[in-house]
């Protein structure tokens, strides 16, 4: 009888042992929330102080605090570690804040954020600066990227749209206030149009003017039509639209110059250098350009062309100049994106700050995107995987980068989301020659044999 209860509860043992490790790879949020998250807190509160001696991260105390200590206890005054606030758990992974000691910096405690991920059992420790000498650890228990859930509670505001999640499970969200434009780079099924349909609907809910340049007949852009002000599927229509824009642009620029000449007495706040500082009632609705396959405007094959196409890199080079400031935004599409398309490519580049490099078939692509920005990003925008489409490296001129990656969203929920928010399309009169027929029957749900590939498992 006895044997036979041994014999049970092994058995029952390596089921638990098989459930655990079973939920480990197939839910990893789950797994996290029973057995890691107790795991790796008492991991941390028990072997903090030896792992900060370890990693280098104390100091000697204080003189004051030195005599204290032998006065009170006789023991070996020992290194401080830097103080830690309480754990706060999340749903992924904990949060903890670190008080440093002082001669510390955040970067002494991100250089041991690899050695910090081993000693407490978690999947990523990253680091972020809260104020001076207050840094804020932030523990991820799992892979967050392998299977993307966007955070429920995701600050948004006018023109800043979260679309994709962060390694460190926060959003990325794409602000064209502060980064006005952006280079999408990205090789076939690497994940780019996701990024792009993702950041397209979102800025559908805003009273914002979409234009879309798809030189691939429209394949891209089409579905999104009803929410589009206007639409170039050819290069000889982009060669018409953008002098549209740029005149557009022009004349921003006179209706702020008119609200400069002000009279005498005039508030200081009412003087402004860009569209934002005038009245709501003057302000002109910003306008977003998303251009698909960019390398499609630099293409020749005829001298005639060639002129076209100098015209066209010119009008861009001047939207990404002087565009910020009349309300008008960039979004650069494309495969591959350098010196070899030709005449301005460089310096239309030069002018992007935000850069997302998506799977790319060579390393040359990667530096092209990320290069001049982050070199260290380099090396890991070429490792993405092409089993993990939508998986991206994002950055910006100021040298910090993350690895992102972008929800799942079918294409025919797109187009009903841009059907349904075809009435938020703001008046602007000089696109009206551009705006594209918007097909009056409903759109259909994709046959799920031909359904696209998802960019999410």
């Amino acid at each position: 009888m006895s044997e036979l209860m041994t014999l049970v509860e092994l058995g029952g043992s390596l089921a638990a042992i098989g459930g655990t490790v079973y939920a480990r790879k197939a839910h990893p949020a789950a797994y996290w929330a029973t057995v890691g998250l107790p795991l790796s807190a008492a991991r941390l509160m028990a072997s903090y102080g030896s792992t900060m001696d370890a990693c280098g991260l104390t100091v000697e105390p204080s003189r004051l605090r030195a005599l204290a200590v032998r006065a009170a206890t006789r023991r070996e005054v020992r290194p401080v570690a830097p103080r830690r606030g309480l754990l706060r758990p999340t749903s992924t992974g904990l949060r903890v804040r670190l008080r440093l000691a002082p001669g510390q910096e955040p970067a002494d405690v991100a250089a041991s954020s690899e050695r910090l991920r081993h000693a407490w059992g978690v999947h990523a420790v990253h680091v972020r600066s809260i104020k001076p000498g207050v840094v804020e650890l932030r523990l991820v228990g799992f892979d967050v990227l392998r299977k993307v859930r966007m955070p429920r509670r995701v600050e948004s505001d006018f023109l800043a749209v979260p679309v994709a999640l962060r390694e460190d499970a926060t959003a990325f969200v794409r602000d064209y206030r502060t980064i006005p434009h952006q280079l999408l780079l990205g090789a076939t099924l690497s994940g780019k149009s996701m990024f792009l349909r993702n950041l397209l609907t979102g800025l559908a809910a805003q009273p914002v003017a979409l234009v879309g340049i798809d030189c691939k007949r429209g394949v891209e852009l089409a579905p999104f039509a009803p929410r589009l002000s206007a639409l170039a599927t050819e290069p000889d229509e982009a060669a018409e639209l953008l002098p549209v824009l740029v005149k557009e642009m022009e004349d921003r620029y006179d209706l702020i110059k008119a609200r400069q000449g002000i009279a005498p007495g005039t508030a200081d706040e009412e003087i402004t250098s860009d569209v934002w500082g005038l009245p709501e009632d003057e302000r002109p609705a910003p306008i977003v350009l998303f251009v698909d396959e960019v390398a499609e405007l630099f293409l020749v094959a005829t001298r005639k062309d060639e002129e076209r196409r100098d015209e066209m890199v010119t009008q861009l080079i001047r939207l990404a100049q002087l565009g910020r400031a009349a309300g008008i935004y960039l979004e650069i599409c494309g495969q591959r994106f350098g010196a070899e398309l030709g005449k301005g490519a460089t310096m239309l580049r030069a002018q992007l700050t935000g850069r997302v490099c998506h799977r790319v078939n060579d390393e040359a692509s990667a530096k092209m995107a990320l290069g001049d920005i982050a070199p260290e990003a380099v090396y890991v925008a070429s490792a993405i995987a092409a089993d993990l489409p939508g998986l991206a490296v994002v950055g910006d001129s100021s040298g910090g980068w993350s690895r992102i990656r972008t929800p799942y969203l079918s294409l025919a929920d797109a187009a009903v989301i841009c059907r349904e928010t075809a009435h938020l399309v703001p008046d602007v009169p000089a696109l009206d020659p551009f705006r594209p027929h918007a097909p009056a029957s409903p759109v259909k749900a994709w046959d799920p044999v031909a359904r696209p590939r998802p960019v999410t498992e």
